[in-house]
């Protein structure tokens, strides 16, 4: 009901959402301001970070954080207090279109929910928008120097987050991706350098995950019993399959569902990370 509400007030007010996805290290926040000014949009959530023009106005940023996996939980808005503060300068201020940054769509999606606005009505992929030259340049720095870019000029990166601060970029558009522009105009882009790219990226073991799941489905049912997991990962998340042993008699449909639902809902509030998919695969059935 709250969310049929919020998603009344969203389109009573003319709001549209969108979204720029692509995996991690390809150029979104590079890009950011040029598919903003393309569709006319006036804010920007990236990385934790509420932007409007060049001034974060809102929000922290996912860059601080010293470790990987509170990264992803800084851009996903898992912290209740971090996600109040940018709800409500959402509602607070004037804006009609907003751009969503995440690695998938499930992601952009997640934030939306959070931070209790309209789902994306528009995806738009890196590879629309950019070269796979571009692309691939921009996935070597990431993995060679570490560093990030967020669509905002240094000055305002070096008053908030001074210790991460590397460079800055000026990017001169004259065209707006195939479409004239009257008025050149300079964008700058602040580089920098997050803590968590010195140390490496640190992600859930698969022995982690697997505890996790295992207590998940003994917490949902203990008589199901699981015959092996296997876990794979990649940009958009980390997929699950997940051979199982159900008692006779077991309703199928709804019940595998709600599992599956579980599982996912579970995992991602106590992590912090996406699953994008679980397949539970039924082995055979036992007697009770």
């Amino acid at each position: 009901m709250l969310k049929l509400i919020n998603d009344m007030f969203w389109l009573w007010r003319g709001v549209r959402v969108f979204a720029l996805v692509g995996e991690s290290g390809t150029g979104k926040s590079f890009r950011a301001k040029l598919v903003a000014q393309k569709y006319g949009i006036d804010l920007i959530i990236d990385d934790g970070l509420l932007i409007q023009g060049d001034a974060i106005v809102a929000g922290k940023s996912a860059k601080r954080e010293k470790l990987y996996m509170a990264a992803v939980k800084t851009a996903l808005f898992h912290e209740k207090s971090h996600r109040d503060e940018v709800a409500k300068a959402l509602q607070k201020l004037r804006w009609k279109k907003i751009l969503l940054i995440g690695t998938s769509e499930k992601m952009v999606n997640k934030i939306a929910e959070r931070l209790q606005i309209l789902h994306p009505h528009k995806i738009i992929k890196i590879e629309d928008i950019a070269s796979r030259q571009d692309i691939e340049t921009a996935i070597q720095s990431r993995k060679v120097e570490g560093k990030h870019v967020i669509p905002v000029p240094a000055i305002e990166i070096k008053r908030s987050y001074p210790r991460i601060f590397y460079d800055s970029v000026r990017v001169f558009l004259q065209r707006n991706m195939g479409a004239s522009v009257r008025t050149p105009k300079l964008y700058e882009k602040s580089v920098v350098r997050p803590e968590f790219a010195k140390r490496g990226r640190v992600a859930i073991s698969e022995s982690a995950l697997s505890q996790m799941v295992i207590h998940c489905v003994d917490e949902f049912d203990d008589a199901i019993r699981i015959q092996k997991i296997t876990v794979r990962s990649d940009s958009q998340g980390y997929r699950l399959t997940i051979v199982i042993e159900l008692p006779y008699g077991t309703q199928l449909s709804g019940n595998i569902h709600n599992l599956q639902q579980y599982i996912i809902d579970n995992i991602e509030r106590f992590t912090g990370i996406l699953i994008e998919e679980v397949n539970l695969v039924i082995d055979r059935f036992k007697n009770k």
